[in-house]
């Protein structure tokens, strides 16, 4: 695998990790939580269309799926997608650290599983 192609992957994963964070913020804005507790279907999407953040986060998304699809124009499915378990090591990293999730040891061991699950079937 080229450089340029390993690059090209991490920032697909970049970009989507940032997206689902964007999208958490944007979720968890009170106009959107109020209006999926309660609000008519109307209002549900007005709150979520007009809440930048998950806007934002849409946007983050769909440029890691363009990226995502230059990958695998380039590179076998089966090389380039056990990156994508990366993504999960970085969003539990930004829970943890941005939004104050907790981190159990459960939490913890189940992302390093799926990070050397990932190592393993990328060098396999």
């Amino acid at each position: 695998m080229r450089l340029s192609d390993l690059l090209l992957i991490l920032v697909s994963v970049a970009l989507s990790a940032s997206g689902q964070l964007l999208l958490k913020l944007g979720a968890s804005a009170p106009a959107v939580r109020g209006a999926i507790a309660g609000g008519a279907p109307g209002e549900r999407l007005v709150a979520l269309a007009t809440t930048p953040a998950l806007v934002g986060g849409l946007m983050v998304y769909a440029l890691s799926a363009a990226a995502w699809i230059v990958v695998l124009s380039k590179l076998d499915l089966s090389l380039a997608y056990p990156f994508v378990g990366l993504g999960f090591v970085v969003t539990f990293l930004i829970g943890v650290l941005l939004l104050g999730e907790p981190a159990s040891a459960g939490r913890l061991a189940g992302t390093l599983l799926i990070a050397g699950g990932a190592v393993l079937v990328a060098r396999g």
